[in-house]
């Protein structure tokens, strides 16, 4: 009988022990019992109060939402984050959803990721590290619970820039806006690696519906996508959106499902529905099970692409604002989220300044002008400064190699080119020079100095030139040369009376990305006539992998054509993301007011390259260019395509 007696003690406690050591999902109890048994402080990133008895609350033994024995609870595929219930999951080991995820997964970059994140960056690893990488995966999940954790406290001191007065979630849900999605952006921090990460993506996320004095969690699901910004809804609200919330996805207070139990963390459900469930562990079972949550390295994918090879205080060549003929060193005073202000060598007081991305073309290595020939406006400091340094070459943007040995551009030859001081505008343009490396001098016909102080470098793949009738084709507004009296402006003509040959079409970069923007996605994007500011911005045409950029809240006239790899283009939330400032749309008292005040300092903004006015631009007939030589492919104005296209005039032999 005693034995009996024990036998049956025993097996209740294994019970009970297996039910308060869930992980996530069971102890659904009242929380009189000891909480800090079922919690990890060691491995917390915060001392956790003590919480109400009164309160419901799923606790956790910092184990990934198996029992102790391993035979049942909740598991997260380690190849494609999918979470559901353990015994369906293939293997022994369970940690996979699937065949083809078991077979997908490799083993020794899986050890060597993770042997990574133990050790101490820049380091070889340490013995310590060798021991743990041959610990249980439960280990090897709290080692790098510990390292999300470091990163996290990191993360805490660069404080976002909020913007008064101006929300892009309000913005969006307001006017039902599309904003493009964060795969646009290759060179944007997560921009190749932003994976699956869409609607019904569930993260553990702060419960802010809750009045402990503690900080708890509560898993929610993304409701909409508005680049790194996403609207979050509580499970257990259903349809009910009146707690919903935006969030940065890559913010440090976003975590992958199973984050809490890996953290020692309390799941919490938010107060407004702690009475529509009496089994929150049934509840959440049956929504997690099949559902996707965030890769479980995915804060150390967001901090590794905010690391940025640029540092202060090294030298480059940029281009000069005041003479966009000519180049002059620089020194990188501060980098933000992958930008650089650049300050000119020569500047004392360090506000004669550049902004740019680290992969603009404007920026290249020292001895870059030298090597192609371009020119270069010495500086008087015949020695560097103490502390600076040279930029290598290797961190600069790469161009395309070209063959410029047989038909190649030459001097004197027309085409269309985005005026740099006037970026709404593509205009009659020649080129002036040929230099090295396939680089090309290019002036605007009708506004050209005698100096050609004017003149700007293009490379010949830049996407910022174009064969001649390519504005006609494809319904742009073409700028004629100032002061051409012969209107409308015709190619054919024009080419005879200045006796000049257009470049050869082969000649043209006539690559078209799969970019995937479509016209009335948002973004924030830079304003080129002032590259200081990112604004609220909008894609209101599509030409092929040429974008017509506008600034919400600004006229048409301001547009800027940018390409659609451009790095001064960014998702919504990339300046909360890196704590830049964001420029909001101009409120309507601004617009009404535009044709003073406003419109004269707007156009103020191309001080920052020369005191060049804009030019007015001329509504071109949409009529075929006569001539025997120059026929046409028929292209599609407004693309959205994102295929290759015909819109370029063929030149027939």
């Amino acid at each position: 009988m005693e034995n009996t007696k024990e036998l049956t003690e025993h097996s209740s406690r294994v019970e009970r022990k297996r039910q308060d050591s869930f992980g996530m999902f069971d102890g659904y109890d009242s929380c009189s019992e000891d909480t800090s048994s079922s919690s990890s402080s060691d491995e917390s990133e915060e001392e956790v109060a003590p919480l109400p008895s009164s309160l419901p609350i799923i606790k956790n033994n910092g184990q990934v939402y198996t029992y102790p024995d391993g035979k049942s609870g909740m598991a997260t595929c380690e190849m494609c984050g999918m979470v559901g219930v353990r015994d369906a999951f293939y293997s022994k080991t369970k940690r996979f959803c699937s065949v083809s995820c078991s077979r997908s997964y490799s083993s020794n970059s899986k050890k060597a990721s993770i042997l990574a994140r133990l050790q101490v960056a820049g380091k070889p690893p340490t013995k310590k590290a060798k021991v743990l990488q041959k610990q249980p995966l439960v280990a090897k999940l709290a080692a790098y619970a510990q390292y999300q954790a470091t990163l996290q406290n990191q993360a805490k001191t660069k404080a976002a820039v909020p913007v008064e007065g101006f929300s892009w979630g309000n913005y969006i849900n307001s006017n039902s806006f599309t904003a493009a999605p964060v795969t646009c952006f290759k060179h944007a921090p997560m921009g190749t690696c932003w994976g699956d990460i869409a609607e019904g993506v569930r993260v553990e996320v702060p419960n802010t519906d809750c009045s402990l004095p503690t900080k708890v969690f509560w898993i929610a699901g993304i409701v909409k996508l508005a680049g790194y910004n996403a609207l979050l809804r509580y499970e257990g609200f259903e349809n009910d959106s009146s707690l919903d919330f935006w969030c940065n996805i890559c913010g440090s207070d976003i975590h992958p499902v199973g984050w809490c139990a890996t953290s020692g963390k309390p799941l919490v459900p938010p107060r407004t529905i702690q009475h529509k469930y009496t089994n929150w562990k049934a509840f959440l079972v049956k929504r997690l099970t099949g559902a996707k949550t965030l890769p479980p390295d995915f804060s150390q994918k967001v901090s590794e692409s905010m690391q940025y090879p640029f540092k202060t205080s090294m030298r480059v060549e940029v281009v000069d604002k005041t003479h966009l003929c000519r180049t002059r060193v620089a020194v990188v005073d501060s980098v933000v989220g992958g930008r650089l202000r650049l300050v000119y060598e020569e500047s004392e007081d360090k506000t004669d300044d550049f902004w740019c991305h680290m992969y603009s073309p404007l920026i290249h290595h020292i001895g870059w002008s030298r090597s192609i020939g371009h020119r270069f406006k010495r500086s008087d400091i015949t020695k560097k400064q103490d502390g600076h340094f040279d930029a290598p070459p290797h961190l600069f943007m790469k161009v395309k190699e070209v063959d410029a040995a047989g038909e190649w551009f030459k001097e004197g030859m027309k085409l269309e080119a985005i005026d740099p001081l006037n970026l709404s505008a593509i205009c009659v343009a020649t080129i002036r020079k040929v230099l090295a490396d396939g680089y090309l001098m290019i002036g605007i016909d009708g506004s050209e100095a005698a100096d050609g102080s004017d003149w700007f470098c293009y490379h010949a793949t830049s996407p910022s030139i174009f064969p001649v009738g390519f504005c006609e084709i494809n319904m742009i507004e073409l700028t004629p040369p100032r002061g051409y009296a012969k209107l409308p402006f015709k190619w054919f003509d024009y080419l005879r009376e200045t006796d000049s040959i257009a470049a050869p079409v082969k000649l043209f970069n006539k690559e078209v990305p799969n970019h995937g923007f479509h016209v009335g996605m948002k973004l924030e994007a830079v304003d080129l006539m002032e590259p200081r500011l990112v604004c609220v911005a909008t894609v209101t045409r599509i030409i092929h992998r040429l974008l017509r950029i506008h600034f919400d809240g600004w006229e048409d006239e301001y547009d800027q054509w940018v390409d659609c790899e451009s790095p001064d283009l960014y998702p919504v939330g990339w300046c909360q993301l890196t704590g830049y400032q964001l420029q909001p749309p101009a409120p309507q008292s601004s617009r009404d007011s535009q044709s003073t005040s406003s419109k004269q300092k707007k156009k103020a903004k191309s001080q920052q390259y020369k005191g060049h006015k804009k030019m007015t631009s001329l509504q071109l007939k949409e009529e075929l260019l006569d001539g025997e030589e120059y026929s046409f492919l028929q292209g599609t104005s407004d693309q959205e395509s994102n295929g290759s296209a015909s819109y370029y005039i063929k030149q027939e032999p």
